[in-house]
């Protein structure tokens, strides 16, 4: 359509076009939205985080103070100066002063924490999953074996592997007919 005749249109008319463009785009929008799994999927992020919150803090708070207490200070303040800062003759006694002298620091105390934070959150997340299965037929944690013939990961309660389709009983697929 040409610019002249897009100018002639009454101004109500390319009015109408625009509310019905955005109506559908919001009604796009609402449906995406508000389908189940991503409602399921935004609850399970929220909740995710909520318990990443609290075992950070049970490293941090409940754990982390009985090691620093061996140390005589904070285990996240365990640094390596790689490169003194501006003050080359300065002994920094926290991470903050190395910080604001321009230092290069090597932070291996920081790393062990965020480590110990991990391992804590994959072993109270293996837990969960354990308390769930005493109180539900459902399985969470799926356990694995190696099959015999191609080495590939497969159930445990495989009768036959999905790659190789061998029979896990050892027969040949004749007695399974």
């Amino acid at each position: 359509m040409p610019d002249s005749d897009l100018e002639n249109r009454p101004l109500l008319d390319r009015g109408r076009n625009a509310i019905r463009r955005v109506g559908s785009v919001w009604g796009g929008f609402r449906d995406f939205i508000l389908r189940d799994n991503v409602l399921e999927i935004a609850i399970g992020l929220i909740i995710a985080s909520a318990f990443t919150t609290v075992v950070n803090s049970l490293v941090a708070d409940i754990i982390l103070p009985p090691i620093s207490l061996l140390a005589d200070q904070s285990f996240s303040e365990n640094f390596l100066v790689l490169r003194h800062g501006q003050n080359a003759s300065a002994h920094y006694h926290t991470f903050q002063q190395a910080q604001d002298d321009g230092a290069i620091t090597w932070n291996y105390g920081h790393f062990l924490e965020k480590l110990i934070q991990f391992f804590v959150l994959g072993l109270t997340l293996y837990a969960l999953g354990q308390l769930y299965q005493l109180f539900s037929s459902e399985t969470v944690i799926k356990y694995t074996m190696k099959c015999p013939i191609c080495r590939k990961d497969i159930s445990t309660s495989a009768k036959r592997c999905p790659f190789c389709t061998s029979w896990q009983d050892g027969s040949n697929m004749s007695n399974h007919d």
